[in-house]
C-alpha cells in the first residue's frame, strides 16, 4: 500500500447544510448521486449520508455523540489566515472549540467543529513547509 490518504469522507446527518457549511468556507463542490465532492489539493473532501456511509462500510452507526476520536487539519501559511478562516467558520455555522492561540510548537492554531460535529483544527505551523499548491511538506524529524 502506498503511503497516501486520496479521499476522507465525513458522514453527515443533512448532507444540504454541510454543503452550504462548507461553502460558506469557500469551497466549491460537485454532488453526484447525493454525495458532495471537493477537490482538496491532491485529494478530496466528500460528503455523505452518515447512515449510508456507515452501512457501506459494514459498520453500525451507533456511535455515541461527543469526540470521534479523529481530528482533520488545514495549515495555513500564517497566523493571520488562522484567524481568518475560524472567523468564517463561525460565520458559516461552526463551533469555535479552541481559540486560536500560541501552540506548544512554535505556531499559532484553533480548532472548530463542522455542523456534523467533525472537528477541524486550523494551524500556522512554521516548522511545516507549505508548497505553492497547498501540499504540506514534514520536515525530517531526526528519527526512526
Amino acid at each position: 500500500m502506498e503511503q497516501r490518504i486520496s479521499l476522507v469522507t465525513l458522514g453527515v446527518a443533512d448532507l444540504g447544510r454541510a454543503r452550504r457549511f462548507y461553502e460558506g468556507l469557500g469551497w466549491r463542490g460537485q454532488e453526484v448521486e447525493e454525495t458532495v465532492f471537493f477537490q482538496a489539493g491532491g485529494g478530496a473532501l466528500v460528503l455523505w449520508a452518515r447512515d449510508r456511509l456507515a452501512a457501506d462500510s459494514g459498520l453500525a452507526d451507533d456511535q455515541p455523540p461527543g469526540f470521534s476520536g479523529v481530528v482533520l487539519a488545514h495549515n495555513v501559511r500564517s497566523r493571520d489566515e488562522v484567524d481568518d478562516v475560524m472567523a468564517a467558520a463561525g460565520s458559516a455555522g461552526g463551533v469555535v472549540t479552541r481559540p486560536a492561540a500560541e501552540t506548544f510548537y512554535g505556531g499559532y492554531a484553533g480548532v472548530f467543529t463542522d455542523p456534523d460535529g467533525h472537528a477541524w483544527e486550523v494551524a500556522h505551523n512554521p516548522g511545516f513547509t507549505l508548497e505553492d499548491d497547498g501540499s504540506l511538506t514534514l520536515p525530517d524529524f531526526g528519527t526512526s
